[in-house]
């Protein structure tokens, strides 16, 4: 039996922001860097055989957070980089809209026939995604390995597992430094955990 964490990158200044980040190279903010830490410290596992991560420095710093905590091996896969978003990249939501309005709703309403200008789409997403999932996870057979990537990609992931069509997407939600684990036996994949932030401190109590 294989186990693979599968874990979002932490906090970006333009996750704050709202722009759209796809293969755009962001650093981590502040509060990015405590999250990872905090990942690190807080595992939900006791022990990680070695770690993988996009090369895109969000996913990488993260990564390396963990690869420390537990003294293994940290590889970068060009693979596991974030969907590219094209056109998009570098713009927010409102600037989008009111540039590419059929295809924003398409977006959120129909992402399996989204078209972005000059980026990727979610099928092409999912097949590089699921294929380098795939390849580490026979590389790494019967070992404990974590995964660090992004949002859409662990999206496409999580479906595929889940025999999700496409279209249903954005019913998975993927937080700043989510954990989701997956235990891979020899006909099928079974998800154990999704989204889970548990690790993170909890947000204080409103004062109303």
């Amino acid at each position: 039996m294989t186990k693979i964490i599968l874990i979002r990158h932490g906090q970006t200044e333009w996750n704050l922001t709202g722009r759209y980040q796809g293969q755009s190279d962001i650093a981590l903010s502040e509060e990015g860097l405590k999250q990872a830490a905090c990942l690190a410290q807080n595992f939900p596992l006791p022990a990680v055989d070695a770690v993988y991560a996009s090369d895109l420095q969000r996913a990488a710093v993260t990564a390396k957070c963990i690869a420390e905590r537990f003294q293994c091996s940290l590889y970068l896969k060009p693979g596991l980089r974030e969907m590219n978003f094209g056109d998009w990249e570098g713009l927010d939501y409102a600037a989008i809209a009111k540039q590419w309005p059929e295809e924003v709703q398409n977006f959120f309403g129909h992402p399996d026939q989204l078209r972005v200008p000059h980026g990727e789409t979610f099928a092409q997403l999912q097949q590089r995604a699921v294929a380098e999932f795939r390849a580490i996870g026979a590389k790494e057979s019967g070992k404990t390995i974590a995964i660090v990537a992004h949002g859409a990609i662990n999206r496409t992931i999580l479906a595929a597992a889940l025999h999700m069509p496409l279209h249903y997407l954005w019913s998975l939600r993927q937080d700043n430094t989510a954990v989701n684990i997956l235990r891979l036996e020899e006909n099928y994949v079974m998800l154990e955990l999704m989204n889970s932030t548990a690790h993170l401190p909890a947000a204080p109590e409103s004062l109303i």
